[in-house]
């Protein structure tokens, strides 16, 4: 545990050097970048030894009376969530070393640098914290250093925006996630004992009642689904990840938003057996999430808003497989637990490496052609072609499609759900296989979703200035990217391993028997081996395939010439397929009504008409049709007050001894007669 400390300092220190040399742009980068790297993988190796060998490592400190002890610990379920922290914050802070120095003339880099080392300090305090305050304390700290990273363009009115929606809605979880401790403290009877700080093991201890275990499951959804971006508390997510550096963009994606299913894993092994219909309701909340997600996903502009609500979509998916998972221990369907559970390991850590890879690609290219609007995209294969190259393994390992590792979790899903249809009769069986159906097709809009982005970005002619002079991005944007695309292979070719790997943090998440799960996953013929050894096979053919062709047009030589234009004599990029075009069939047929884009358009008017127009936009349904009403009305009424605000400061003295006035008033009918 000594070398976890070691790496909280290390964090800390290049937090703090970094913002001291914030004068100075170059220092403060290599102090932010050193502090960050080195923390990382210092903190990467008691990580990978809990992970691989099932142990545990703690560490105990004095606070005071008031706040109990500070007990950090790192066992399996820990490592697992920690491992995605330190090797994407590690490799994300090295592309943010050359993506964030470009803005040295216009910006100060301490402060980003500053709040990246105490963001990545907080998430990582976050999974080892087995204290309640510790654990609040370090995911408001983590919430906080967010919005500062967030806002870093803050001149802008939307990023300005951005920060402000995930400001209230972090706070929002925050308030269910402190009465959903204090109705567990009140449960399990920790408050009796000061020094205990509502200790996680103290939690564990006492099972709650049902009807306080329904309410702490609740409130725990409500909380942790407000980090983790559960429909309908997703609304932060595609104002955020738009408006953040793509470094942390695709940290907050590929990491922070899995510390909503941490808490929410963490908090499921203090409530003991699930109820029945626990599972179920969050398979539902996932699948309209995924369902929305990817609905919005296909009608998006700005790449970074396709990924936010790609996100949207994958937490989904995972949350579908968690109440699988949730569903088969209540019915006491063994085996379907057991792979729907390992569905949910492998698509967090696969998500993490893809999502991650998606988000620097489309950095990457945002620097090179200064744009990440679709539409003023268009042939950067040719002029970022290792930057285009890359994004196309991410793309199609987002899409979920073989042999790449995005399809690994999936399949596990689809198995789960197979499993548990055919071993149930009834209404319960034929939903399980109606969910597999609504899965087949999130997946085929996904699919069609990053299709579209990639075709529309990487192919045909550069649709502005800005995309017809796009340059490749410098190698320390671009290496980040090859190794998070190396990581999506190897997780494709070796689930086996890496399921192995994992195992004891899926036996610690199910409350079974070390290695039990392996063998679950056994019986329900599931083992990814096969997969891996299907996916390896299928690679080496695509590689020997392009290899080949590229031999054969070398020796060949290739013939050029413009391609046919369909008749036109100078065709022009106008011409072309734009992103809205190409999302509208799906669009219009395959989505929900309530997610389709909001249309405007003017005809031709009068004997002499001016040119026709037409507008389009894809509007969150959810926030502008619920939580903007709602609260543009009580800051209409909450304005009202606004007339005690005089600015006099012999007023704000009245306001004050009028308040202790009346609270002298009301204690003194409190105080019994004869009392003291």
């Amino acid at each position: 545990m000594e070398l976890f400390l070691v790496a909280m300092a290390m964090l800390l220190t290049g937090a703090v050097a970094s913002i001291v040399a914030t004068r100075a742009p170059k220092i403060a980068t290599v102090c932010g970048v050193a502090g960050a790297v080195g923390g990382c993988l210092t903190g990467l190796a008691p990580t990978l030894r809990v992970l691989a060998g099932g142990d545990r490592l703690e560490s105990r400190f004095g606070w005071d009376a008031a706040h109990g002890l500070i007990r950090l610990e790192i066992d399996p379920l820990g490592a697992f969530f920690l491992a995605p922290v330190f090797v994407l914050g590690a490799i994300a802070a090295i592309y943010g070393g050359e993506y964030l120095f470009a803005y040295r003339h216009e910006k100060r880099l301490g402060a980003p640098w500053f709040f990246y080392n105490l963001f990545l300090a907080g998430m990582a305090t976050v999974v080892a914290a087995r204290t309640a305050v510790v654990f609040l304390t370090a995911w408001e700290i983590m919430s906080i250093a967010a919005f500062f990273l967030v806002t870093f363009e803050h001149e802008k009115p939307e990023t300005r925006r951005a920060g402000w929606v995930y400001l209230v809605a972090a706070h929002l979880g925050v308030a269910c996630l402190i009465g959903m401790f204090m109705l567990l403290g009140s449960r399990s009877g920790s408050f009796e004992s000061a020094w205990e700080g509502l200790d996680f093991s103290a939690l564990a201890r006492t099972a709650a009642n049902p009807p306080y275990a329904t309410l702490i499951f609740l409130l725990a959804i409500a909380g942790f689904g407000a980090k983790a971006g559960f429909v309908p508390f997703h609304v932060w997510l595609p104002e955020a990840h738009p408006a953040a550096p793509s470094h942390v963009s695709a940290l907050m994606s590929g990491v922070m938003i899995k510390l909503g299913i941490y808490g929410l894993l963490r908090i499921l092994t203090m409530l003991g057996d699930p109820a029945l219909w626990w599972g179920p309701a969050l398979a539902t909340l996932g699948v309209a999430g995924a369902t929305a997600g990817v609905a919005l996903a296909i009608e998006q502009r700005d790449i970074k808003r396709v990924l936010a609500y790609s996100s949207m979509e994958n937490i989904g998916l995972i949350t579908t497989a968690l109440g699988v998972a949730l569903w088969g221990a209540a019915a006491r369907l063994p085996l379907v637990a057991a792979v729907a559970t390992t569905a949910v390991f492998v698509h967090i850590w696969n998500h993490a490496i893809m999502k991650g890879l998606m988000f620097l690609a489309a950095g990457s290219a945002l620097h090179g052609s200064g744009t990440k609007d679709l539409e003023k995209l268009g042939g950067l294969l040719k002029r970022m072609p290792l930057t285009g190259g890359l994004m196309i393994v991410g793309g199609v390992a987002m899409a979920a499609l073989p042999p790449l590792n995005g399809f690994i979790g999936k399949w596990l899903i689809y198995v789960s759900l197979f499993r548990g249809g055919i071993a149930v009769a009834g209404t319960r069986g034929s939903i399980a296989l109606l969910a597999a159906g609504a899965l087949a097709l999130i997946g085929g809009l996904a699919a069609i979703a990053f299709v579209r982005l990639l075709g529309i970005a990487l192919l045909g002619s550069p649709r502005s200035e800005a995309a017809a002079h796009a340059h490749e991005s410098p190698l320390a944007m671009t290496v980040p990217l090859a190794v998070l695309a190396v990581l999506c292979v190897i997780a494709a070719i070796l689930p086996a391993q890496i399921v192995q790997t994992i195992a004891p943090a899926i036996d610690q998440a199910r409350g079974i028997a070390a290695g039990q799960t392996a063998i679950e996953i056994a019986k329900a013929g599931a083992a990814p081996a096969s997969l891996g050894y299907f996916n390896f096979c299928a690679i080496v053919l695509f590689l020997g395939g392009f290899a080949a062709t590229i031999v054969i047009l070398r020796v060949r030589g290739i013939a050029r010439g413009s391609t046919w234009g369909c008749g036109y004599a100078r065709p022009t990029s106008r011409m072309s397929y734009t992103a809205s075009s190409f999302a509208e069939l799906p669009a219009d047929h395959a989505t929900p009504r309530f997610f389709r884009p909001k249309e405007s358009r003017r005809g031709f008017e009068g004997p002499f008409p001016a040119a026709d127009e037409y507008a389009s936009s894809v509007p969150d349904p959810i926030s502008e049709r619920l939580y903007e009403p709602f609260f543009s009305s009580w800051a209409d009424r909450f304005a009202r007050f606004r007339i005690l605000q005089q600015g006099n400061i012999h007023i704000y003295l009245l306001y004050i001894l009028i308040v202790v006035t009346a609270a002298l008033a009301w204690v003194s009918t409190r105080i019994p007669r004869g009392g003291s």
